[in-house]
C-alpha cells in the first residue's frame, strides 16, 4: 500500500475526494482486480483508503471541490457540422443543373470541397472533443487521428462511387467516367452519401448529450460502478438515436433524389462512425484508425482483386470477392467490412466509455 501510495502521490495529494482519485486510478490502469490484491472490494474503496492516508495540513483549508464544466454546444462549431451536408446539397444540385462539359469541374470542385468541409467539423467541431483535448496530442497521436481522417474520406467516398465502381470492374469496366447519376456506366449512390454528410449535425448533438450524461454521472454518482451502470444505457440510447436520424435522413435524401435509400450501406457505415468519433473525442485514437483502416483495406481489396484477376493465370483472384457479390450483391462488400468493425468498435467503446477516466477533464492516456 505504501509503494501505491508513493506512486500515485501527487494525484492523491491533489484530489479532493476519493472520487477522483478513482477517476485517476482507473485512468492509470488499476482495476478492481487490482485493488483486490490489495484486499478492497474494488477500486474505490482503495482510493477512500489512500484519501484517508494523505497526511492533510490542518493549518490550511482544504480546497473547495472543482465541479466539471457543464459542455456547452456552441453555434459556430453547429454550424461547422452543418456545412459538409449543406456542400453535399449544393455540389448534388449544381450536378442536376449543369450539362455537359462543366459537370466534371462542378464534381471536382464539390468532393474537394466537401471533403475540406468533413476535415474541418471533425478537427474542430464537438466531434473533435473540448479544446483540453487537443492540448495534449503527442506525434504519433497527430499521425492516428491523421490517418482515422483519410479512412473516413475513403469510406464517404467509397459509399459515393465504390458500389458503382465495383459493379464496372466486375462487368469488365469502367469505360467510362461516373455521370452522377445512379443510371450511367458508372452508377453514383448519391442518396446515402448526401444522408452520410447530413448526419454530421446530428452525431455532434450525439456526441454533447453523450458529455452532458457524463457530467450527470459525475456529479450523481459516489462510485465507479454506480458511473458505468449510469454511462451504459445512455451510451447505447445515444447510439441508436443517431441510427433513427441516420435512417431519417436517408429516407428523405433517396424521396429527394428519386434515388434507392440504401439503408444497408449508410447505416453500417454510420454504426462505424459514430464509435469512432466518440472514442477519439475521448482521447482513444488507435482503436478507431484501426477498426476504419480494416473496413477501409476490405472495400479497397474488394476493387483491387478483380482487377488483378485479369492478368493471365490470376483469375482465382477475383473469386472470393466475385462470389461474395453473388450472393449478396455489391451492397454486400461494405455492409460487410463496416458491419464487422462497427460491432468490434462498439463492443471496445462499450467497455471505455463507460468508464469514468474516459470521460475525466484531464483525459484519459492513449
Amino acid at each position: 500500500m505504501k509503494a501505491l501510495l508513493h506512486r500515485h502521490r501527487e494525484l492523491c495529494e491533489r484530489a479532493v475526494d476519493p472520487l477522483e482519485i478513482a477517476v485517476g486510478l482507473e485512468a492509470h490502469g488499476v482495476t478492481d482486480r487490482t485493488a483486490a490484491r490489495y484486499r478492497h472490494r474494488d477500486v474505490f474503496s482503495l482510493a477512500e483508503e489512500l484519501h484517508a492516508r494523505v497526511p492533510h495540513n490542518t493549518e490550511r483549508p482544504s480546497p473547495e471541490p472543482r465541479p466539471l464544466p457543464v459542455p456547452r454546444f456552441r453555434a459556430g462549431r453547429l454550424l461547422l457540422t452543418l456545412l459538409p451536408g449543406a456542400l453535399g446539397a449544393a455540389t448534388v444540385t449544381g450536378l442536376r443543373l449543369a450539362q455537359g462539359t462543366p459537370r466534371l469541374p462542378v464534381a471536382l470542385g464539390g468532393l474537394l470541397a466537401v471533403a475540406l468541409a468533413t476535415r474541418a467539423a471533425l478537427r474542430h467541431s464537438p466531434l473533435a472533443g473540448p479544446p483540453g483535448a487537443r492540448a495534449g496530442r503527442t506525434t504519433i497521436g497527430t499521425r492516428v487521428g491523421a490517418l482515422g481522417t483519410l479512412c473516413t474520406l475513403w469510406l464517404l467516398g467509397y459509399a459515393l462511387l465504390g458500389d458503382g465502381l465495383l459493379h464496372a470492374v466486375l462487368t469488365g469496366g469502367p469505360d467510362a467516367p461516373p455521370t452522377g447519376t445512379p443510371e450511367g456506366p458508372w452508377p453514383t449512390a448519391t442518396a446515402p452519401a448526401l444522408a452520410l454528410l447530413l448526419a454530421c449535425a446530428p452525431a455532434a448533438w450525439c456526441a454533447h448529450l453523450l458529455a452532458s450524461a457524463a457530467h450527470r454521472g459525475f456529479t450523481g454518482s459516489r462510485t465507479l460502478r454506480q458511473f458505468t451502470a449510469a454511462m451504459t444505457p445512455r451510451l447505447l440510447g445515444t447510439y441508436a438515436l443517431f441510427l433513427a436520424a441516420l435512417a431519417a435522413l436517408a429516407a428523405l435524401c433517396g424521396t429527394a433524389l428519386h434515388q434507392p435509400a440504401a439503408y444497408p450501406q449508410a447505416l453500417t457505415l454510420g454504426a462505424l462512425l459514430l464509435p469512432a468519433r466518440l472514442l477519439t473525442v475521448r482521447h482513444h485514437r488507435r482503436a478507431p484508425a484501426r477498426a476504419l483502416g480494416a473496413a477501409a483495406l476490405v472495400e479497397a481489396l474488394a476493387l483491387a482483386l478483380p482487377t488483378a484477376g485479369r492478368l493471365p493465370g490470376c483469375a482465382l483472384l477475383a473469386a472470393p470477392v466475385q462470389t461474395l457479390v453473388d450472393v449478396g450483391g455489391e451492397a454486400a462488400v461494405p455492409v460487410l467490412a463496416c458491419g464487422i468493425a462497427a460491432l468490434a468498435l462498439l463492443r471496445h467503446a462499450g467497455r471505455t466509455l463507460t468508464r469514468a477516466s474516459a470521460h475525466a477533464p484531464a483525459g484519459a492516456p492513449e
